[in-house]
């Protein structure tokens, strides 16, 4: 049984660390917490609805959710979300950040968020939605867990998803450059790096992971509205619990606070489930204050 939890609670946890290093990489690069970024997980889990509603067939799936059209789903849903956060960007973001006050910005972010969530109530109502009504099986994998195909199908794109982020931030010069801006945004720019370019694919790849974190969430749970505002506090637990602005720190909290939510289930019950993720990080930050794998002053 308690192998069942765990399955359950690494399948929650990636999809959080996927939000989370969003959030960090926002943190890093723009110097603000977006309380904004539960949203974007929301939009791109109904723009993914939206590309299956319109382009694909039932029959086009076969017997699982997941198929050739729900992966241009995800690719629809991060190109459509990323545009979303640009234009969240240079319509509210870009302006506030000349004040130079963070403050300002996490206010504003908190403003941002009711007011897409509302949106999304207009657009699509306020009842849930489900990319498929099929009944999924779940099959053994190993003695005592059992995963349906979707739940499967998210585990391996997220792991294939991180190591292509981890190459794309060591490898390419655009993810070096991000590095720079992250650790020194005037010597960056001093150097001839794009500052306001990195700022703009900082958007983009933070909006992009969101979207897909949403779609995944929404495949094997469901989508609503208050999707990415009940997720954001607990990306921002594991972005903390890893420590802020390591990006594998946030993959590494998200799992912790995936599987100890899951764990606590048949302890405390699934409504506290987030409690135990921050009373984690409350202690965990007890013993190493800038994080598991945060920078030590």
């Amino acid at each position: 049984m308690i192998g069942q939890y765990i399955a359950d609670g690494v399948i929650l946890g990636i999809t959080l660390a996927l939000g989370a290093i969003g959030l960090t990489l926002t943190y890093n690069i723009l110097r603000f917490a977006n309380f904004a970024h539960g949203e974007f997980l929301t939009f791109g889990g109904y723009f993914a609805l939206v590309f299956t509603s319109l382009f694909a067939s039932g029959a086009a799936f076969g017997p699982f959710t997941f198929g050739w059209n729900f992966l241009a789903a995800i690719v629809f849903a991060g190109a459509m979300t990323a545009a979303l956060a640009l234009l969240l960007d240079w319509l509210l973001f870009r302006l506030l950040r000349r004040s130079g006050v963070a403050v300002t910005l996490v206010i504003a972010s908190f403003g941002a968020a009711l007011m897409l969530r509302n949106v999304v109530v207009f657009i699509w109502g306020s009842q849930p939605e489900y990319y498929s009504r099929s009944i999924a099986i779940a099959r053994e994998i190993l003695p005592g867990v059992r995963l349906t195909a979707d739940e499967v199908f998210v585990v391996a794109s997220t792991i294939l998803l991180m190591a292509a982020l981890h190459f794309f931030l060591t490898r390419s010069r655009l993810g070096k450059a991000m590095r720079a801006v992250s650790d020194n945004p005037a010597l960056a720019s001093i150097t001839g790096i794009n500052v306001q370019g990195v700022i703009h694919w900082t958007w983009v790849v933070g909006g992009s992971l969101a979207a897909v974190a949403g779609v995944l969430f929404g495949l094997t749970v469901q989508i609503s509205p208050e999707m990415g505002a009940n997720l954001i506090l607990s990306m921002f637990a594991a972005a903390i619990l890893g420590g802020v602005g390591s990006i594998y720190g946030a993959v590494l909290g998200g799992l912790i606070i995936g599987v100890a939510e899951s764990i606590s289930v048949p302890f405390i019950g699934a409504a506290f489930m987030p409690a135990v993720g921050f009373v984690l990080m409350f202690l965990i930050l007890l013993v190493y204050p800038k994080g598991i794998l945060g920078e030590r002053s």
